[in-house]
């Protein structure tokens, strides 16, 4: 019932993958708007659906791409900062850590 996520085409796991929920409104907002504004240019019903449709995967894969960009963008600099972190952490503790090696020099003066 509700417990399961909403799958698109029963392939998509929408609510889990980062960007697909975005893509899918952002899609169906493109689709609207094309299809909408080429029947009330045209007034051609079957044409404008097929530009509804264009509109809708375009914009869906438009935001798509743009958002796991961001995605992809955002987990690499977080990876740096955490080796930032970790390697900041490992040479506070050892002997490679430049602050402990003067700190060491001024206590044997």
């Amino acid at each position: 019932g509700s417990e399961q996520a909403f799958k698109l085409l029963g392939i998509l796991d929408v609510q889990n993958i980062p960007c697909a929920r975005e893509s899918i409104l952002y899609g169906s907002l493109g689709s609207l708007v094309v299809g909408l504004g080429h029947f009330l240019a045209t007034s051609r019903v079957r044409r404008s659906f097929d530009f509804g449709m264009g509109g809708f995967v375009l914009t869906t894969l438009g935001c798509w791409i743009y958002c796991r960009y961001n995605h992809a963008k955002l987990r690499i600099q977080q990876r740096i900062i955490q080796e930032g972190m970790r390697n900041k952490i490992l040479y506070e503790s050892s002997d490679f850590d430049p602050e402990r090696k003067q700190n060491s020099n001024r206590g044997s003066n």
